[in-house]
């Protein structure tokens, strides 16, 4: 998924962020900071998001705020420890996670459920989210439209949990709330701040891309030993 400057704007709009945009002929540190146009920032729904979590997963259940509500089977809200220090944040929930209501299962969620206890923690210990709630016929990418309909839900969510670092699993999650272009293999390995939260963040490879990819699991696995030290350090 590419992410046009517009696309980028409308993802910061949504989540109720500042929009950063850079006039012809500046640098990005010259760019200056503007506020995202009132219009552009409100929800697709007038319903005031919950300020408590019962009501944020109502919302999510009843959500109506992208035609993915007619063909999901469930809304998949999250999963894990609500005062947790790491929050994991995948893309969009398959086939699998719609039946179940819970992210990250299957082949793809043991594999991460392995790599979150390689550095020392669980399902009960992280709290694990995606960027939309409903799954996409066919598990495609999901769209700038359903992105910008659902993030609303994960920035309550995140103000809500406090964590102390993410962990942006995959293309979509990391381009997303990063505001990126740039492929996972450019955005890892490095520390990011999520805009807007100044939390710091870490990019690393779907689980579903390293089943498919085993060779970049080393590379996975230096992604989680910066997540720990970052940890550790009280970044």
């Amino acid at each position: 998924m590419v992410v046009s400057d517009a696309r980028r704007q409308a993802y910061l709009a949504a989540m109720g962020l500042t929009a950063w945009r850079r006039r012809d002929g500046e640098t990005t540190e010259q760019a200056e900071a503007v506020s995202a146009p009132e219009a552009d920032a409100a929800p697709v729904s007038n319903e005031p998001l919950g300020a408590d979590w019962e009501t944020l997963i109502q919302q999510v259940e009843s959500c109506r705020r992208c035609p993915l509500h007619e063909s999901r089977t469930q809304g998949v809200f999250g999963v894990g420890n609500r005062e947790a220090e790491l929050l994991v944040i995948g893309e969009a929930p398959g086939a699998e996670e719609d039946r179940r209501g819970e992210p990250f299962v299957g082949r793809a969620g043991q594999l991460l459920d392995a790599m979150l206890a390689a550095i020392g923690h669980s399902r009960k210990t992280v709290y694990i989210a995606n960027i939309i709630k409903s799954r996409p016929p066919g598990n495609r990418d999901p769209v700038a439209e359903e992105i910008e309909a659902c993030l609303p839900y994960l920035r309550r969510q995140i103000e809500l949990i406090r964590p102390r670092l993410i962990l942006l699993v995959g293309r979509v999650s990391a381009q997303t709330l990063l505001g990126s272009n740039a492929p996972v293999g450019r955005l890892r390995s490095q520390l990011h701040r999520l805009p807007g939260f100044a939390i710091p963040a870490v990019v690393t490879y779907h689980p579903a891309y390293l089943l498919r990819s085993p060779l970049e699991k080393r590379k996975a696995w230096a992604d989680l030993r910066l997540a720990r030290r970052t940890l550790e350090a009280g970044q």
